[in-house]
This record gives structure tokens, sequence and C-alpha cells, in this order.
């Protein structure tokens, strides 16, 4: 072969990208996995039983009332489900002080310009699709780690809603200590209707969060489902970290 055609066939080869280089990392701690699917078990119980709840199924009207408790045994699933997810929520609260970085409460507030940065180039990337992916976090992104904090503020008002309607069926002292949200927002009525309505909000949130997971392990291939299950995923190992 020429001196021109080795060159060439160099040129050519430099231009390849070589096969990247990954090493696992443990990102999610075991008490960050059993918090994920004890939290995700009690939030589908919670909508399902919710929503049953503000809309009874009729079809179960043909009977008599004493030969049937299946609208007590909901109520009573919604009730169990409730408390699970609070002491769950709970311990995820004391976990993002002591876990590591990437359960950190750090992780869900932007305060960094580099944060800030992510949140612009993720919705870009993922929701407009107007540039590729630049960096990729190995925990949450910085939009994923805000978006997980508006949802746990919604939970903290469907907490205090919810026991707020329970408190006038309940002498416990949980859920009489929300008894003064009743005349705040209004009577019951309001307070129902806040409530049943953020229940949608979670329906969405389930689904664009299952969707998009699905969506970061293909693209990505880095491990994103199985690493709720394992703990590990898949770090991209750059030419300075070798």
């Amino acid at each position: 072969m020429s001196a021109s055609g080795v060159g060439a066939s160099n040129a050519i080869a430099a231009k390849v990208e070589h096969p990247a280089d990954y090493r696992r990392v443990y990102v999610w701690e075991l008490p960050v996995r059993v918090y994920h699917w004890i939290n995700a078990v009690a939030l589908v119980l919670l909508c399902v039983t919710g929503y049953l709840i503000g809309a009874p199924i009729r079809l179960f009207y043909a009977s008599e009332a004493y030969q049937q408790y299946w609208f007590g045994w909901v109520r009573f699933i919604h009730f169990a489900a409730a408390f699970v997810y609070v002491f769950n929520f709970l311990a995820r609260l004391y976990w993002g002080f002591v876990g590591n970085r990437y359960s950190s409460w750090t992780a869900f507030f932007p305060l960094k310009r580099a944060q800030q940065q992510e949140i612009v180039d993720v919705i870009k990337a993922d929701v407009l699709e107007t540039k590729l992916h630049g960096p990729i976090s190995t925990g949450h992104n910085a939009l994923a780690g805000l978006i997980y904090f508006g949802t746990f503020l919604v939970f903290v008002f469907q907490t205090i809603t919810g026991f707020a309607l329970y408190s006038s069926m309940s002498n416990s002292c949980l859920p009489r200590m929300f008894t003064w949200v009743v005349p705040l927002m209004g009577g019951e009525f309001g307070v129902r209707f806040w409530h049943h309505l953020f229940l949608w909000f979670f329906v969405t949130f389930v689904i664009i969060h299952v969707y998009l997971a699905f969506y970061h392990d293909y693209i990505e291939g880095r491990g994103t489902v199985s690493s709720i299950i394992g703990g590990w995923k898949f770090d991209r190992v750059e030419k300075g970290d070798k």
C-alpha cells in the first residue's frame, strides 16, 4: 500500500470513535431502593382507592349494604397506604441527610450555576429535542431532582388535606392535628376537591416517570431501570479519569 493510502486509512481510523469505557458506580443505596418500591406500591394503592372513593363503582349497588363491605375495604386500604406512605417518607427524609451524595437533599435544590444550566440542557434535549445530550448525571439530573422536590411538596399537601378529611371520623391524635385545615379551606367540600384534584397530578407523574426511566435506559444504556433494583449504574470513564 502506498504512503498516501496508509495516511488516508489512518485519517479515517482517527475519526472513528472507539467504544467507550464504563465503570460500575453504586448509586442507589438499599434504603433508597426500599423507599422507592414501598412508595411506588403505596402510591398506586392510594391513587386507585382514592379514585374509587371519589367515584364509587355503581355496579355493586345492586346488592344490599349488609351483603358486602367492598367500600369499607377500599377506605381501609386507602387509610393504611396513607400511613405507610407518611412514615416511609419520614425515613427518606432522614436518609437524605445521612446517605451518599446521590440521595442527599442537595441534589433536589438547583442552587449551583452548573445545576441550573443542566436544567436548561435537559429541557432542550429531552423535551424540545433541539440539542444532543451533554454530560449525563450519574444520579438524578438537576431537572429530575427539582421535579421530585415538587412531588414531595404535593405529597405534604395531600397528607395534610387527607388527614384533615379523616379527622372528622377518627379520634387518633395524628388526624386530629389537622382539624384546623377544614375551616381554613372553606369546609370539607373544598378540602375534598383539592385532595382529589391532586390525585391526577400523581397519576400524570407516574406515567411520565415510568416512560422516562425506560427512555433513558434505552438511550443511555447505563442501567437506569435495573439500578433501582440492584443499586448499580454504569458511568462513562473520561480520559482524565483513567
